[in-house]
């Protein structure tokens, strides 16, 4: 762990000294030279604009399998109608809980997502049981993921026609998780702009799929979409898993309310944010869908193994070389925009003291939560060599969705037992009812479907409940912890103090 502080403290507290991102240094101007203590006051700012808003939902949801492998919804829905029924219909129920999740922000003006949420309604116990399995499972074996896929596709134009070496992949899954760690550790604003441009060209790369697919389907290419709602090919007992596919396309829509602190007018930026960013990507998805649809059948799109690539191949030829490019950059703005709320999660734990007080400190200079950023890195790399990733995504997928819907629970049970708190946006309670309805619906085919992944994933869970108590709730805690907790020489080497109020 202190190599991995001091590697990373080499990149973000001395080089930006030579490679400076044209932010004012108040060392320099502003600050004290004798004392190097800046004038201005250290915290995190509010930066995040409506359209820094948008970016980070849109460049969170859409990750690659919009162009890689968006065949669950049809493979267990039966037929090409009734899979485009599902796609809406999951957006829908999505803008349901990104609904609820607006009301949350707007009343609870905290950073930090489900956690805050859990914290306020159901107390520290439930929300450090959240926190736990965030930390040691999901948001690591997450991240490699998605950083696996930028990996495989960024090489993938270097390598055709032949596979790329797997060792190729992870050092490029490396370098790429390390860009992201060091860009979110060196600026809030260059983070937020960078999110903007991938956030549009993954747009543009749906926009030209989009576009090509519409006009034949003008022309008349309409053999696909006959007897769409045949009733003998639609499997109604696959419409559940298909709409966990959906949902799970969807899920992304929460990343915003980690952030909340370093909204602007979050009152009026959420809200606005959250709706235009579940129109616009309900959009994407559908009319993406139906513009696979005009050039390939059914059976097509589910032999193959890149949509995108096939759809490419068959309207535009050499451009479905551009691809890959394409959906690495859709990769490399979900890492971005993840990494960007989730360290947010760790800074505000840390701060409600849940986690090593130098978690809740920021940098000097740069004003961001430098040692929540990178807390996960060691993680996520000893996951991606040692680990078996996608095993433990399994075991941990039902547990979002159970969170989720707990946060949500939230909402309505603060209703009754806060009735006073100022709510700025408030929904009708059948929108958060409907909702978490939707989230146990989804815990429960977890169990039904898969009852060993999901127990062992519970049971891991479950160990949360020992750590409270030896790292929380007891006072005499480990000596290892207090001094992780009180490390002033880290303090030090990265340049952080705690955040002025």
């Amino acid at each position: 762990v202190y190599f991995f502080f001091f590697l990373f403290s080499l990149l973000t507290v001395h080089l930006p000294l030579i490679i400076n991102f044209g932010e004012k240094d108040p060392l320099n101007s502003n600050g004290d030279p004798h004392t190097g203590a800046p004038e201005e006051k250290v915290e995190l700012r509010k930066k995040v604009t409506l359209l820094r808003g948008i970016s980070i939902i849109i460049g969170t949801i859409i990750g690659a399998g919009i162009f890689i492998s968006p065949k669950g919804i049809l493979k267990n829905s039966g037929s090409v109608g009734m899979s485009l029924v599902v796609w809406i219909a999951c957006g829908i129920l999505s803008l349901f809980g990104a609904l609820s999740y607006a009301e949350l922000g707007t009343c609870i003006k905290k950073s930090g997502g489900h956690y805050t949420y859990i914290l306020e309604a159901f107390g520290p116990q439930v929300a450090f049981v959240r926190l736990w399995v965030d930390m040691i499972a999901i948001r690591p074996a997450g991240l490699a993921v998605i950083a696996l896929a930028f990996g495989r596709y960024i090489l993938e134009p270097i390598f055709m026609p032949c596979g790329v070496p797997e060792i190729a992949i992870k050092l490029a899954t490396t370098i790429g998780i390390t860009m992201v760690m060091y860009l979110n550790s060196m600026s809030v604003s260059w983070t937020a702009r960078i999110q903007i441009f991938l956030t549009f060209s993954k747009l543009l790369a749906i926009v030209i799929i989009i576009v090509p697919g519409l006009y034949q389907l003008f022309k008349g290419e309409t053999k696909n979409f006959e007897n769409a709602f045949e009733v003998n090919t639609v499997d109604l007992t696959g419409l559940p898993l298909a709409f966990y596919s959906g949902m799970y396309a969807y899920a992304g829509w929460f990343y915003l309310n980690f952030v909340t602190e370093e909204v602007e007018n979050p009152e009026r930026t959420m809200p606005l944010a959250i709706c235009i960013s579940m129109v616009i990507v309900m959009i994407c998805y559908t009319m993406t869908n139906v513009a696979y649809y005009t050039v390939m059948s059914a059976e097509e799109l589910l032999a193959s193994d890149a949509v995108a690539v096939t759809f490419a191949e068959k309207l535009m030829g050499n451009f479905s070389v551009a691809v890959p490019v394409f959906v690495a950059l859709s990769c490399f703005g979900s890492m971005n925009g993840c990494l960007f709320a989730i360290s947010r999660m760790f800074y505000v734990a840390s701060r409600e003291g849940q986690l090593p007080e130098v978690l809740s400190m920021i940098h000097i200079r740069r004003h961001t939560p430098l040692p929540a950023v990178i807390v996960l890195y060691p993680i996520t790399l000893l996951i991606l060599f040692l680990g078996d990733i996608y095993s433990l995504l399994n075991f941990m997928s039902f547990l979002r969705w159970l969170f989720i819907g707990v946060a949500v629970v939230g909402l309505i049970y603060l209703r009754y037992t806060r009735p006073d708190m100022p709510r700025p946006f408030k929904v009708p309670i059948f929108i958060p009812a409907v909702f978490s309805f939707t989230c146990f619906f989804m815990v429960f085919l977890s169990l039904y479907s898969d009852p060993i992944n999901t127990g062992i994933g519970f049971a891991i869970s479950l160990t949360g409940i020992p750590a409270y108590f030896i790292f929380i709730h007891f006072e005499r805690k480990p000596k290892w912890f207090q001094k992780l907790s009180g490390q002033r020489s880290l303090q030090i080497i990265l340049e952080v103090v705690p955040t002025e109020h």
